[in-house]
């Protein structure tokens, strides 16, 4: 039995990899968009374009505008001289932010009185425009402390100190790049086992296959191994480009994260499986894996909480298994979750593989026979 189950595997490997653009297209594409989305899908902003509106003119004044142009996330693009040149350049989108300081602004300070100042924001991209808004509270309460301990005043009554665990420099990377490694595990296994049957039926080999002494679940398996060696293939390497190239923690241990891996590849698989057993051509199997890749994405909780959706949409992301194998990737890349706190994800995706594949298996016995 396991000779004919390996010699299919060694069969189906080659059909993968001898050609040379193949072998390129697996292995290549994966480590490019893991590189590409991991730059590009980032919740850090930086370089806000801001126009200063400055009447105070004043020292002071000067010391809060150092204070953003000095931070990173504003870059200074122009010093406006009226109040009409604010509405021009939020109209035209050159700026994101206005900071507007008035002209009694020192000398409110310098009493020891409230001096306000205002930020007129552009709220087209709502989500941009509070992240800006939480860098500036952020620089004007600096500020304050600052100008309360150098000019001898009371501070406040109760000051907050924030620590954030886990990622101290709140770099939205650490938490985007463990969720790609996930995303792009899932479209290489699903595109490469989804189209395994589908190709043996549109080019005639699948019927030699129901000639041979193979079983249907022997085929099952000489089908899903090949895609799992290319699915933990896959991982190492992208899992080693996240350590090294982008620097983010791997804090767990190796044998929790390769737990998950093994787990979230037979559930991916076996939907793999299931496609292909339905689908008669390559045209079928590749419309069935979109349809089941852009919903699982979306579900998965990579970009969005769980939390935050519908009632009904959280129901359904119990069935998706890259919504348990996201919070075992970022468990143990940031937080180093042990082995047994990770049980409650495992075994979900257990339960997916075992029944997407005995139903992939069905599948196979039922169109073959």
């Amino acid at each position: 039995m396991w000779r004919r189950i390996f010699a299919l595997v060694v069969k189906e490997l080659l059909t993968l990899l001898r050609d040379p653009r193949e072998r390129i297209i697996i292995v290549l594409p994966p480590l490019l968009q893991l590189i590409i989305f991991s730059y590009a899908a980032t919740f850090d902003l930086n370089h806000v374009p801001l126009a200063v509106y400055d009447q105070s003119g004043g020292v002071a004044a000067q010391q809060l505008i150092a204070r953003f142009t000095g931070s990173g996330h504003f870059s200074l693009i122009d010093t406006l001289h009226s109040q009409r040149d604010v509405a021009r350049l939020i109209d035209r989108q050159q700026a994101l932010m206005v900071l507007s300081i008035g002209p009694d602004f020192a000398r409110d300070l310098h009493r020891g009185h409230s001096a306000q100042v205002q930020l007129i924001l552009d709220g087209r991209n709502s989500n941009t425009a509070l992240l800006a808004l939480g860098y500036a509270r952020s620089i004007v309460s600096q500020f304050n402390s600052d100008w309360q301990r150098t000019h001898g005043l009371t501070p406040s009554p109760v000051q907050l100190v924030t620590r954030a665990w886990f990622n101290p420099n709140l770099e939205s990377r650490w938490f985007i790049v463990p969720g790609i490694v996930g995303l792009l595990m899932l479209v290489v296994v699903m595109v490469a086992t989804s189209l395994s049957v589908a190709r043996e039926r549109e080019q005639g080999t699948f019927d030699q296959l129901l000639v041979t002494p193979l079983r249907p679940a022997e085929i099952l398996l000489g089908k899903a191994a090949p895609g799992f060696l290319i699915g933990l293939f896959e991982a190492s390497a992208i899992i080693v480009v996240a350590i090294v190239w982008f620097g983010v923690p791997l804090r767990g241990d190796l044998l929790t994260l390769y737990t998950g891996i093994v787990l979230f590849l037979l559930s991916a698989i076996g939907v793999g499986l299931m496609i292909s057993a339905l689908a008669s051509t390559l045209q079928q199997a590749l419309l069935g894996a979109f349809m089941f890749l852009v919903p699982a994405i979306i579900l998965s909780g990579f970009a969005t909480p769980i939390g935050n959706m519908p009632i009904a949409l959280q129901y359904l992301t119990y069935l998706n298994p890259l919504r348990y194998f996201m919070v075992v990737l970022r468990g143990v890349f940031l937080e180093g979750t042990p082995f047994a706190l990770l049980l409650d994800q495992f075994w979900p995706m257990a339960l997916i593989g075992v029944c997407t594949l005995g139903f992939a298996g069905w599948l196979f016995r039922h169109r073959m026979y």
